[in-house]
């Protein structure tokens, strides 16, 4: 499992980025004041759209961090570098790009999810 340690420490990089990130992203998304008095339709249009582009940034990120999570799961269980839907071993080359992914390329091919 000492093979894995650095991709170990890169999930967990990429979890407090993550981490980090959502906290700067927080004010975008919360909910836009609809008083006509104090903003434009304009500006509450460029408001709305700042907040939707969020909400999906957000989305984003979660998707990205059960990936991420998952992955740390499956290096502490020792099933880290296998296929998930072959189990045939994942090449060192493919987890170097990207260290959270579960399958193989060959099923990532078949248009098996990647998640």
């Amino acid at each position: 499992m000492d093979e894995y340690e650095s991709h170990k420490a890169e999930l967990q990089r990429r979890l407090a980025e993550l981490d980090r990130l959502a906290v700067i992203g927080h004010e975008n998304a919360k909910p836009v004041e609809l008083d006509q008095n104090s903003v434009g339709r304009l500006s509450r249009m460029d408001a709305l759209q700042v907040q939707a582009m969020s909400q999906e940034t957000e989305r984003r990120r979660q998707t990205e961090r059960i990936r991420i999570t998952n992955a740390l799961k499956r290096i502490d269980s020792g099933d880290y570098g296998f296929c998930l839907k072959c189990d045939e071993p994942i090449p060192d080359k493919r987890l170097a790009l990207d260290p959270a992914v579960p399958t193989c390329i060959k099923c990532a091919e078949n248009g098996q999810t990647d998640r």
